[in-house]
């Protein structure tokens, strides 16, 4: 798969541009805020349906502007596909496929599939467990809209049962909780099934990228931190019964202390935890790594790898390992950002380079 076209009108720092991508490595490069950034999120929204800068919808739309609109043309086995996206500076946003209006953001969840990763990703292994949970979800969620209506549907049923768990009236609590923990089970199997699924296939791709971008030197590990495995029935009634085994320390605590929304990967290099004793340097590797094997984890579902972004990450990594990131990624569409352009780490190479400045894009040598 291979973005052909992004168009932005009144998006970020843009207010009525056309950009053309290569189907190979693509480099948008420009002095800081001139939009590159801008650009490479607004594939990723098209993507997925949210932004990983924005926390509110609106803060996309230019200043001063009512409106802002971002849509995409993309390539895939199964031909083109379009997908737009309409926001309104009252946070209210219209989604678009092929041309139909769609109403929920799981419609436009697997007709662009892309890996975004910029210097924030470092939270996939320094910061919270929420930061993990997160590139699970957005990763499967692209692969599966089951799997995403699932989390919705899950979310939904934990919010319930936590207001139901800080309810004085204990007697309602131990009536009313066996008919939420069933429907909670259920959803979670699902999660927990296919996370597992995920991390048996992503763990040993992400320890072959690292290896190949540390030169062998280091040992990277994942273990997941979920207590449940087997067939979505064998999940849902273990966690049933330990949420029963549980229900005073839940009650005395007034939350759910189990289930997919407290899972964990843990990161080990030469078997030390990454988060502890890891270099930044380390770190990074380690995220990227990740983030390329989610690349293969695309490919083996569907047959074609995903858009990969990759937002200025070259600045971030010494000369030897930005060429072997560049060898990693030509065989796929790679969108790079970078304030300049250094010919000798894409030597041999071609490449489409567009250059940035002010909201306006044009195509360089």
């Amino acid at each position: 798969m291979y973005i052909k076209s992004l168009s932005l009108k009144n998006f970020r720092n843009y207010s009525d541009e056309e950009i053309c991508f290569s189907d190979g490595i693509n480099i948008l490069t420009g002095a800081n805020a001139q939009g590159k950034t801008n650009a490479a999120e607004a594939i990723f929204f098209l993507c997925t349906g949210y932004s990983p800068r924005a926390n509110r919808d609106k803060l996309v739309v230019k200043n001063g502007e009512e409106q802002a609109e971002i849509s995409a043309v993309a390539s895939s086995l199964y031909g083109d596909v379009s997908v737009k996206i309409d926001f309104h500076v009252s946070d209210r946003k219209t989604l678009y496929v092929n041309g139909i209006q769609v109403l929920k953001i799981g419609e436009i969840l697997g007709n662009m599939n892309s890996v975004f990763f910029n210097p924030s990703e470092l939270k996939l292994v320094q910061e919270s467990p929420e930061d993990r949970r997160r590139f699970m979800n957005v990763s499967l969620s692209q692969m599966s809209k089951n799997y995403f209506y699932a989390l919705q549907r899950y979310n939904k049923i934990l919010s319930q049962r936590n207001i139901l768990l800080k309810d004085p009236d204990y007697k309602l609590i131990r009536e009313t909780l066996p008919i939420w923990d069933e429907q909670l089970t259920k959803q979670a199997a699902k999660i927990i099934k296919a996370r597992n699924a995920f991390l048996s296939e992503i763990s040993p791709l992400a320890e072959e990228k690292h290896a190949y971008l540390s030169d062998g030197k280091e040992t990277l590990k994942m273990k997941t931190e979920s207590n449940y495995y087997g067939t979505e029935e064998e999940i849902a009634y273990a966690m049933y019964e330990d949420l029963k085994t549980g229900l005073d320390r839940d009650m005395r605590l007034g939350y759910t202390s189990i289930g997919p929304h407290r899972d964990d990967i843990k990161f080990t290099l030469n078997g030390d935890d990454v988060r502890v004793f890891g270099s930044q340097g380390q770190q990074r590797t380690v995220a990227l790594s990740l983030k390329l094997a989610e690349t293969e984890t695309f490919f083996n579902k569907f047959g074609e790898y995903p858009i990969l972004i990759l937002d200025d990450v070259l600045s971030e990594l010494d000369k030897k390992r930005q060429r072997k990131l560049v060898g990693a990624v030509e065989h796929l569409q790679t969108i790079f950002t970078a304030t300049g352009l250094d010919r000798s780490v894409f030597k041999g190479r071609t490449f489409n380079r567009l250059i940035v400045d002010s909201g306006k894009v044009k195509q360089g040598k």
